[in-house]
């Protein structure tokens, strides 16, 4: 079943061809850890993409990934340094991607001038795993019968006299 503890994950990297392949494989970890394998592919494939991406077209490849899952969403968000790298053209690609495939996304920028892309994945219901049902207790088993219909003046104590009208019984 999914704990529903927070997580964060925070990672520092130096993008680089070799890299991308060592990122996803920690990240990958730590969503095993977190008993969350079901969003593995999503999550690694688009930091994979993002971080190859900017391993293409920035100048600056140092990179900040953090992940953080609060029970019900698992939010990755991956923050590069460069001015000059432009979402809308050089990484349009990949945010086509990270929008088919993600229940969630966005960018935004930071102080610095820099920008974070960042996608979530929900954990969906049908990927818990099921309880199990427990027996009955035997105290539980013993039903009592249905009551038959009864009257609101039979249960108040209240009968009806031959001309309608309603008296207490003796």
């Amino acid at each position: 079943m999914k704990t529903a503890v927070p997580c964060y994950y925070h990672l520092d990297v130096e993008v680089s061809p070799e890299r991308v392949g060592q990122v996803s494989r920690i990240l990958a970890a730590h969503l095993r850890f977190w008993d969350l394998e079901n969003l593995m592919e999503p999550v690694c494939s688009g930091t994979e993409m993002l971080l190859r991406a900017i391993d293409e077209h920035a100048t600056d490849k140092n990179t900040s990934i953090e992940m953080w899952w609060n029970g019900q969403h698992l939010i990755t968000a991956v923050g590069d340094n460069d001015r000059a790298l432009r979402p809308d053209q050089q990484l349009r690609d990949c945010l086509q991607h990270i929008a088919a495939s993600s229940d969630g996304w966005g960018c935004c920028a930071t102080e610095t001038g820099s920008k974070v892309i960042w996608f979530s994945q929900r954990a969906r219901a049908g990927e818990r795993v099921p309880l199990v049902p427990t027996g009955p207790d035997p105290r539980e088993s013993e039903g009592l019968d249905v009551p038959r219909e009864v009257s609101v003046a039979q249960l108040t104590g209240l009968v009806r006299t031959p001309n309608g009208v309603l008296e207490e019984t003796r």
